[in-house]
């Protein structure tokens, strides 16, 4: 059977049969999309189970015209999320090793000073700008984690934390402004 007529069948009757039989034949090209960006293989068997899961909670939702594409596309994103956070955690770790040297007063008053603004501008933001702002810089929450806990779609997600940086710079500009004047 094609892609198409397994996802009909899977959609029709909502038996998780038809989407294994789906799945199954991606397995291979998966985890080689996943060996190419995570370049290890236990970590790349895991990525491909985890977007197994997302596939299920994913495919009732959305429409799906290219579905090899669609999940070539969820697997590099998903790879990309882990590259993102390993280097997030090592450059926390690194930072945290770092001990504050006693000229760092200054730097780290004004540190807490932006921080201040900040968190005042963000108060600004409509609710879901906000909400994935706050959720990916602050709680340092991957895409996916948003998806799950908001329920908006990745576009969704993206659009919202692109703006809501693009509305952060243009309220910290204005009042950097008022403050100069």
């Amino acid at each position: 059977m094609a892609d198409e007529e397994l996802l009909q069948a899977y959609r029709r009757t909502a038996d998780n049969q038809w989407l294994g039989y789906l799945l199954h034949r991606y397995t291979l090209l998966l985890l080689g999309v996943a060996m190419k960006y995570l370049k290890d293989r236990t970590e790349a068997e895991d990525a491909v189970q985890q977007i197994f899961l997302k596939a299920l909670t994913h495919l009732p939702k959305e429409e799906i015209a290219n579905f090899k594409g669609w999940l070539y596309i969820l697997m590099r994103n998903h790879c990309l999320q882990q590259l993102r956070d390993k280097t997030r955690f090592a450059d926390e770790q690194a930072l945290s090793n770092v001990p504050a040297a006693p000229g760092n007063h200054d730097e780290l008053m004004l540190h807490e000073y932006n921080l201040e603004q900040m968190t005042e501008a963000i108060k600004h933001l409509n609710d879901e700008q906000r909400t994935t702002i706050t959720m990916f810089y602050l709680q340092k929450k991957s895409y996916d984690q948003i998806i799950m806990a908001t329920g908006y779609t990745f576009m969704q997600v993206k659009s919202f934390i692109q703006n809501g940086k693009r509305n952060l710079k243009t309220i910290l500009l204005k009042k950097l402004s008022e403050r100069g004047q």
